[in-house]
């Protein structure tokens, strides 16, 4: 039982091994120490032989164990643990592998306790790979992962899981390293980690063996600081422990085990896989990609809706001094573009199929060169067709032409046409907008998604309900079914049309054909909420938005303010910071801050034309509120320290509950 332990030396990568001190009834002591067994191995001096008899246990003893028995259950996968003992009695006959004491030991040298110690046994453990991991790794890698083992276990052990679960395998010319080996070829003379020498090191690297947390994330920091690559590597790692989360943290993205991993590790985390398992992190990949293709072929589809929209807007009322598409109809339009086509393309559930293809750069254009392709070709075909209705529809159609019609005269047919087509072969081109990588096959997958064909259908329903039946509210004029069916064959045009253009070769078009590229690292370097997060003051701010705006109000007047006027305005401000109102939504409290404001404009125009000598004193007032400006401080030093005052004041105010507005 745990309350009869006397002392407790608890597991760390450092010892790498657990002491346990319990009481003899004699009055002695015994400490029971299991671990790594060839660390367990070179703290023993005595071992029990075959016979039973207790033997001396030299060194060459030990390396001979390690080369028989040790290392070939390693080679097996099985994990080897070494169980040793010590007696410390009190009395003054002691056998050889015992330790006189006079009362009780001094517990903290550790040192001391725990050597000489008696070997009773090396434990076997298998602990077998999941039969889904294998297959799940391969999985990775066709996706372009590198998948790197980092574990404590002996490199014999390590080597033997890593081939079971297919890291390596045995043509391969990778590394497989132990803690030591890997610190001494990425270390100079003075320990210190030198990213050149960890360069040459990480590229083949796969399995690291008997490390320490140190070591992992001395190794996921080289990754992604390295600039062997223009593109750095995207670093994931997964961890449990306690010491795991510095490397957690690190990483781009980390993964803690929620039923194994402790409170630490989840919360360096950015993501906790419930079930402990590998094949989750495939799951999380893969809806991953899913996520940003979602996006992109929204973009798609939006962006080319909108290019032929504003172009056939523009041209109208240029040309003919009218919009073809009324502002009702553009309603419509929007509600089909941004609404409903969301849902429809943003539903698509992940497929093995996205692992098939390699990692999105960090710095790739979100509007790729064959999105590019797709945006422009099919907006072509849409105002070829458009501007043809537009200009001669009238004549093809025998019917009344909508151009120069009256203010008030009734919805025209003419105009109804191409509104009608407008949107059939923006229904059509969802379809298209669900592939966005120059496949063929559009219709591939479109029937697993009940959402996009449900969608695609309401849609049209609606669409013939508004034409048919939308009179002045929409626009429109009912259309005969020879006039329908001419929309419908417009609308699928763009099917065929898309084939054409998915057969133009993306690698001839321009690589400036692209939108959306840029680095990480300059958007996070350059972010507007830099001084006040190191702080922590964005999360005081966020809570309390009626003083954001009024600090931004005190901000933008001092900048119109010389010298001695901003530091008037510290003290006004920082007077009314001492009395400032909670930011609950609220009328009293609405009309009540109005009235704060009204006083300050009226005290700045009154301190404004104030003397010298009262500007002086007020100076001198506000060196004892805040720190006081040099004078070459710019306005925005003073909007910091106001920042500052704000901050302080909001932690006063901490155990108030207010309303964010």
């Amino acid at each position: 039982p745990e309350e009869k332990l006397h002392k407790v030396y608890t597991f760390n990568s450092v010892r790498k091994s657990m002491s346990t001190v319990i009481r003899l009834p004699n009055g002695g002591f015994r400490i029971f120490t299991k671990g790594a067994s060839e660390i367990v191995l070179q703290k023993c001096t005595f071992i029990f032989g075959a016979n039973g008899q207790l033997e001396r246990f030299s060194a060459a003893d030990a390396e001979r164990l390690v080369t028989n028995v040790i290392e070939p259950m390693a080679c097996y996968g099985l994990r080897t643990i070494g169980i040793a003992y010590k007696d410390f009695v009190c009395s003054d006959e002691a056998h050889i592998n015992q330790e006189k004491c006079n009362g009780e030991p001094n517990w903290d040298d550790e040192q001391f306790i725990v050597q000489n110690l008696t070997a009773v046994c090396i434990v076997g453990i298998e602990d077998p790979v999941r039969p889904e991991v294998p297959e799940a790794i391969k999985q990775c890698q066709k996706a372009g992962i590198t998948v790197r083992m980092v574990t404590g276990d002996n490199i014999n052990t390590a080597r033997s899981i890593s081939q079971k679960c297919g890291i390596i395998r045995p043509q391969d010319d990778f590394l497989v390293l132990e803690g030591k080996e890997f610190n001494a070829r990425i270390r100079d003379a003075n320990g210190e980690v030198q990213q050149n020498l960890l360069d040459k090191v990480w590229p083949r690297l796969r399995v690291l063996a008997r490390s320490s947390p140190t070591d992992k994330y001395t190794l996921v920091k080289g990754i992604i600081d390295s600039k062997l690559h223009a593109n750095r590597e995207v670093v994931a790692v997964t961890g449990d422990g306690t010491n795991d989360g510095p490397a957690l943290k690190k990483a781009d993205v980390g993964f803690a085990m929620g039923i194994a991993g402790t409170d630490v590790a989840k919360e360096a985390s950015d993501i906790i896989l419930t079930d402990d398992n590998f094949t989750s992190i495939v799951k999380a990949v893969m809806w991953g990609r899913n996520v940003y293709d979602s996006i992109a072929k929204f973009l798609q589809f939006q962006l080319t809706v909108n290019v032929v929209a504003v172009i056939v807007a523009f041209v109208g009322a240029c040309a003919i001094e009218d919009s073809p598409l009324k502002a009702v109809q553009m309603l419509w339009v929007n509600l089909i573009m941004d609404t409903l086509a969301s849902l429809a393309l943003a539903t698509e559930m992940p497929t093995s199929a996205l692992l098939l293809r390699k990692p999105y750069g960090r710095t790739k254009p979100l509007i790729s060169r064959t999105m590019m392709k797709n945006i422009i070709g099919h907006a072509i075909y849409q105002l070829i067709i458009v501007f043809t209705l537009l200009f001669v529809g009238h004549q093809i159609f025998d019917i009344d032409s909508g151009m120069y019609a009256p203010l008030h005269s009734p919805p025209s047919q003419h105009f109804t046409i191409i509104f009608n087509t407008f949107v059939m072969m923006t229904l059509f081109n969802e379809i298209n907008a669900r592939k966005i990588h120059g496949e063929r096959n559009i219709f591939e997958g479109l029937l697993t998604n009940p959402v996009f064909y449900s969608i695609l259908v309401v849609t049209a329903a609606s669409q013939v309900v508004i034409v048919q039946f939308g009179g002045r509210a929409f626009s429109t004029a009912p259309l005969s079914l020879d006039q329908w069916l001419w929309c419908l064959f417009f609308g699928a045009g763009v099917l065929v049309w898309g084939q054409c253009i998915t057969t133009i070769p993306t690698k001839k078009i321009p690589k400036t054909f692209t939108w959306g590229s840029g680095n990480p690292e300059d958007l996070d370097a350059g972010g507007s909420l830099t001084e006040d997060t190191s702080r922590g003051s964005i999360s005081q701010e966020v809570k309390r938005t009626g003083q954001i705006l009024w600090i931004r109000g005190l901000t933008r007047l001092q900048t119109q303010l010389s010298l001695q006027s901003s530091m008037s305005l510290q003290v006004i401000g920082g007077e009314l910071q001492d009395r400032l109102i909670p930011v609950p939504y609220s009328k009293a409290a609405t009309d009540e801050a109005i009235r704060v404001v009204s006083a300050f404009r009226s005290g700045m125009d009154s301190r404004k034309n104030s003397t010298a000598d009262a500007s002086g004193a007020l100076g001198r007032s506000a060196s004892k509120r805040v720190p006081l400006l040099h004078p070459n401080a710019t306005a925005s030093t003073s909007a910091d320290v106001i920042k500052d005052a704000t901050t302080s004041n909001d932690k006063k105010n901490s155990a108030h509950n207010e309303t964010p507005v």
